[in-house]
């Protein structure tokens, strides 16, 4: 499937003035602007064409990408059944003209269908389904849900039993999609819908009658901000969809138990229906299924293969019970059936569901070769039982054990399987149980304080984190100063000093102080269920090299059964004919039985769960080894292009540098009050987002010390020049606050005493700023960015790990190749736009190069978009919406190498699996199959075939286990970043 590449609206809203320089902070909200302003860049807009000629996934795949390289591109999904591409886009970048010539280019025929607004229809949901054992199962239940209309994009993953579906809600239900996998013969549980963003499942105590259920859900949603209400009768469960901003749960507990005159208690619903939950259910039917088949399977392999060989025994066991029938075959047939048809009866199951639909899977092969063995037995006893003279030879062993040894490795497996999705369970349990709710009066002072389930946290409440306790929900401190350890959230290591004003995370650790902070995301909405969304989400989407195995397994198993069938023909066929010595065939058998053994054994060890495990395992690991150290992997494809990188394009601010500018030098060209120029310039840049405005703007600051929040002049027609500054009236002087080619564009001329000032802050790697008012060059301000300690040893390991470093910055070219220098790059393109950026990418791209850009996703969208991976550093809390494959949590550079070794280690890994997976089947089969018989007299019986299928998916999934060992690159460790040194 091919992958979406999102980016915020605010990227491109806060669109770099200057050039290269870009914030890093996640602002709330978007700045009030005066009259005059405008940003022409931040609507969006949405395209629907028509394109004609696509037969396969790769044309769509082709077309996709070819769109996604376009600047200005946010979203593009290409619907290959019913040919069409839906695009969002930014106008300011790109129009539909472009598009239509681009699909084109790509050789398909395009017509622009129509435009829609910005209404939201579409819709995401994420639906458990029980019962797939392969990927043949994965892929029939994905085709299934691609041609249901109104389908925009469905995947379904083997290695966590999930499907991840969006869809057109304006066509679609999610209980059509529900009905539409139960149809393909699955079991399907609804998880989430996008729609859940704020829902809580409340147990209700204390109602005796459906009135009264009825009753408390018209009081519900009676109230403001209820949107919807689902309730359960049986398990007295209450459903309420919410506005978080409007209401919370502890105002439904409230009206609950208000309506029922203190008859009702409403609590928190206990935890049931969870994925571990579900994994626990499956480990423990798996763990169930496989005791009770070793309870019948053991007697049949004792009186089979043991007691035939005991005296006594032997004679009792040999007993005749009615002619050729004997007592032994008796009790192996009566055990051994239990074993097929109740504990195998999921095979029976599996087969019918998937040769309904035309597909065919690994419960088809268990269950003819099962089958077989047992069949053959009851013809074999049941023609002793008629004959004076027939001596029977039975194969129940031979069913009962295989059977017995599948399950044991279907227990490995889901054993295994459980523990690659630990680092979601990990981060589902960083936040803590419960909080301290405190009441303040309206001078701020604590009335009450009370412990309340932390899932009954609202929003603005205000909770008391206490030393050594973790942070309940995301918000900022308004009392109270500590240390907070984010090291579980973000991979920082170093605890962060916090006082009023600043933000924590929820799930990290308050360390030594009292804080008293006010929730501002809670629930689904927070900074940990959002990381927790985007690893599921990551181990959802499949690598492009998982293709590859997929296409193999639409034929695999057909191809097994023709080769068992044609193994037994050789050897029935060889052995009527006399083909080869009758010394061959064991004194127990005939040619028949001994051909039909072979032919089991080559059905039986065949395991196209291997090929199917391979990638997803893999992926599900690496991405939680990097979740773990702050490296957001949005998936397999980001995973399989970054380990192809050889190229990295650097951004300059934020990226290679602090990204916290700070005036460091002033020179005025005419005769003013310094404090007077900067309440002028403060109040033009006081609109900007840019950090070279809010650097101007704190400086400032320092001329009116007496006030705690000063009141700058009212700003007049303020216009953003992206890529070069601003233009604004204030008291009716006319100021221009920007670069050079802004000056001179705007018609100002610029002294020389200016330019060598220029030039001498160009060297020190500072950004000269030159201020206009009225048309006269009055000032220049010499602003600084310290570059990231440690980031010339980054650019050293890159070069030993043969990947290019190139730097990309809109800044001027002195400051840029000072840096350059600085950090050793000797490629540097300066006072590059954002669409300039996206183009040097592409120039890479045309080379030969597989990209990577490394930014701070503000004003370098449309370079990451265009990437063939973007990497957006130092994303903190607002990860969701970057435009980004890679999402680096800490603004430390030496985690883009971690994303790229991990991104290696894990395809090696990924490989290596897939080395064992052909290898153990083209291997395996030819030995099932008898081809060593002739020179060794070596065969294979079909429990052993079976175990060693079995033994084949645990090995591959164990294989993407030994992942969680992850070591970062030895010289990492050895690296000092202000002084402290950096261990993995």
């Amino acid at each position: 499937m091919a992958t979406v590449k999102l980016f915020s609206l605010s990227c491109l809203r806060n669109e770099s003035s200057y050039g290269d320089f870009s914030s890093k902070a996640h602002y709330p909200s978007m700045p009030k602007y005066p009259k005059g302003f405008s940003v022409s860049s931040g609507e969006e807009k949405k395209a629907i064409f028509s394109v004609n000629g696509m037969s396969c996934s790769a044309c769509a795949s082709s077309v996709e990408k070819a769109i996604k390289r376009l600047s200005g591109i946010k979203e593009a999904v290409v619907d290959v059944l019913n040919n069409k591409a839906q695009v969002i886009f930014y106008p300011t970048f790109v129009n539909e003209e472009t598009i239509l010539e681009t699909i084109e280019d790509v050789g398909f025929e395009a017509t622009l269908v129509t435009e829609e607004t910005n209404e939201k229809t579409s819709q995401v949901c994420r639906i458990r389904i029980k019962g797939m054992t392969c990927t043949s199962c994965s892929a029939t239940v994905e085709s299934a849900l691609r041609l249901i209309p109104g389908v925009q994009k469905a995947q379904v993953a083997l290695a966590t039993e999930e499907a991840e579906i969006q869809y057109d809600q304006r066509i679609l239900t999610h209980n059509q999609l529900l009905e539409t996998i139960e149809d393909t013969g699955f079991e399907a549980i609804l998880i989430s819908t996008g729609e859940d963003r704020s829902k809580i499942l409340l147990k209700v105590d204390g109602v005796h009658t459906e009135n009264s259920m009825s009753i408390i859900e018209s009081s519900l949603r009676a109230l403001p901000g209820v949107e919807d209400v689902d309730i359960d009768p049986e398990l007295k469960k209450l459903s309420v969809s919410y506005k978080s901003d409007t209401i919370g749960p502890r105002d439904f507990i409230q009206v609950i138990e208000s309506t029922g005159s203190g008859r009702f208690k409403a609590t928190i619903f206990p935890e049931g229906g969870g994925k571990q939950s579900h994994r626990q259910e499956e480990i423990e039917y798996c763990r169930r299924s496989f005791l009770w088949s070793l309870v019948f399977t053991i007697p049949v392999f004792l009186t089979s293969m043991i007691f035939m060989y005991i005296p006594g025994l032997k004679d009792g066991l040999d007993i005749k019970v009615v002619n050729m029938l004997s007592v032994g075959e008796i009790l192996r047939w009566v055990l051994s059936t239990p074993v097929q048809f109740i504990i195998g009866r999921r095979f029976y199951s599996g087969s019918y569901k998937a040769l309904r639909h035309g597909s065919a899977n690994m419960d088809v092969l268990i269950a003819l070769g099962t089958n077989a063995a047992y069949f053959y037995s009851v013809y074999s006893v049941l023609r002793a039982a008629t004959s004076p003279s027939f001596k029977s030879t039975d194969f129940f062993e031979t069913s009962s054990m295989l059977i017995s040894f599948i399950l044991l490795g279907k227990y490995l497996e889901v054993l295994a399987k459980g523990k690659t999705s630990e680092a979601i369970a990990k981060l589902m349990n960083l936040t803590p149980e419960t909080a301290s709710l405190l009441q303040l009066d309206d001078e701020g002072n604590v009335v009450k304080e009370e412990e309340i389930d932390s899932q009954l946290i609202q929003k603005n409440d205000v909770i008391k984190i206490l030393p050594g306790a973790k942070v309940a929900c995301d918000g900022f401190v308004i009392w109270g100063q500590s240390h907070v350890n984010e090291s579980m959230i973000t991979g920082e290591s170093r605890p962060l000093a916090k006082r009023k004003g600043d933000m924590v995370i929820g799930g990290t650790v308050n360390e030594n102080g009292v804080l008293h902070i006010r929730a501002t995301k809670v629930g689904s909405e927070s900074a940990l269920s959002q990381i927790v969304r985007l690893v599921e989400s990551a181990q959802m989407a499949k690598a492009p090299v998982q293709k590859f195995a997929d296409r193999i397994s639409k034929y695999f198993v057909p191809l097994v059964i023709i080769l068992s069938l044609f193994t037994w023909l050789a050897w029935f066929l060889a052995g009527k004919y006399d083909g080869y010595p009758k010394s061959w065939i064991p004194s127990s058998m005939d040619s028949f039985q001994l051909a039909l053994q072979f032919g089991i054994s080559v059905m039986v060890i065949a395991c196209p769960c291997a090929l199917g495990l391979a990638t997803p395992t893999a992926v599900m690991v690496g991405t939680g080894v990097g979740a773990s150290r702050g490296v957001l992997i949005k998936g397999g494809q980001a995973l399989e292009g970054a380990q192809k990188v050889d190229c990295i394009v650097f951004d300059k601010t934020g990226t290679l540098t602090m990204g916290k500018p700070v005036v460091v030098n002033t020179k005025l060209f005419r005769s003013m009050v310094l404090r007077e120029f900067y309440e002028l310039v403060a109040a033009a840049e006081l609109n900007s987002e840019h950090p070279l405005a809010k650097a101007i703007v704190e400086y400032a600051k320092k001329f009116r010390e007496d006030e705690e929040n000063p009141r700058w002049p009212e700003v007049q027609d303020f216009e953003s020049i992206t890529g070069h500054g601003v233009k604004a009236v204030v008291h009716n002087k006319t100021l221009i606050v920007g670069n050079k080619s802004l000056m001179l564009d705007q018609g100002v001329s610029i002294p020389v005493d200016a330019d060598e000032l220029l030039a001498e802050a160009e060297e020190l790697a500072q950004t000269g700023i030159l201020v206009s008012i009225n048309g006269e060059l009055s000032g220049v301000v010499s602003i600084s960015d310290p570059v990231k300690p440690g980031a010339r040893e980054v650019i050293s390991l890159l070069k030993s790990m043969k990947v290019e470093s190139k730097l990309v910055t809109g800044d001027n070219w002195g400051t840029a190749n000072a840096i350059a220098m600085e950090v050793g790059i000797s490629d540097v393109i300066a006072e590059a736009k954002p669409e300039d950026k996206a183009e040097k990418v592409k120039e890479l791209q045309s080379l030969g190069k597989v990209v990577a850009m490394v930014g701070d996703g503000i004003n370098d969208s449309p370079a990451l978009v265009a990437a063939d991976v973007g990497m957006a550093i130092g994303a903190g809390t607002d990860i969701a919406i970057e435009a980004a494959d890679i999402v680096l949590m800490k603004s430390n550079l030496e985690d883009v190498i971690t994303a790229i070794d991990l991104s290696r280690k894990t395809f090696s890994r990924i490989r290596l699996n897939y080395f064992w997976a052909f290898g153990y089947n083209l291997l395996g089969i030819p030995i099932a199959a008898g081809a060593l018989f002739p020179f060794t007299g070596f065969r294979l019986p079909p429990w052993v075939a079976g175990a060693a299928m079995a033994a084949s998916s645990v090995s591959v999934v164990c294989s993407s286990l030994l992942l969680k060992n992850y070591k970062r690159p030895k010289n990492l460790d050895n690296l000092e970043i202000g002084g402290i040194t950096v261990e993995s």
